[in-house]
């Protein structure tokens, strides 16, 4: 003879287990998209510290479809953050109010090589994953187009 209680818990389970699959599918694909920067100035195998495509028109594109495709499943659409991971559009708004053009310049080349190492190598905490690496998957050139793109998405800010 089958308990009550062990059906309903036999039956609580199934449903929850149904119900993270279907939450996990409506996810989608986690695959990260290839970038295509056709177009942009090549930037050679050594790494640049500073943003070398900021205000240039195709990067832009370039960029703005590489975030949506592959970085707005946990950033936010359009680098609006839905509290998952930060928002990207933070990323260097303190160096926007430096009124020093030097220390402005340095200020941008700061955030420009943690926004790349954090691109690169991912972040991980304690063990676990928060952010995967991009290096291999990513070229320099898409890397930095998203970045002209989170440049562009900051100034948006109120």
């Amino acid at each position: 003879m089958h308990h009550p209680f062990r059906i309903l818990a036999v039956a609580t389970v199934l449903a929850a287990a149904a119900t993270t699959s279907l939450y996990a599918y409506a996810h989608g694909n986690v695959v990260p998209q290839g970038v295509d920067t056709t177009g942009l100035t090549p930037l050679g195998e050594k790494w640049l510290d500073q943003n070398p495509y900021r205000g240039n028109k195709l990067a832009l594109k370039i960029g703005s479809s590489a975030y949506n495709q592959n970085c707005a499943r946990c950033h936010g659409l359009e680098a609006v953050t839905g509290g998952i991971a930060p928002d990207l559009r933070q990323l260097d708004r303190d160096c926007a109010s430096v009124k020093n053009e030097t220390k402005k310049k340095a200020c941008y080349k700061e955030t420009d090589n943690y926004y790349l190492a954090s691109v690169r190598h991912g972040k991980v905490r304690n063990g676990a994953v928060y952010m995967p690496p991009f290096e291999g998957v990513f070229n320099q050139e898409a890397m930095w187009a998203i970045k002209t793109y989170l440049d562009v998405r900051r100034d948006d800010v109120k």
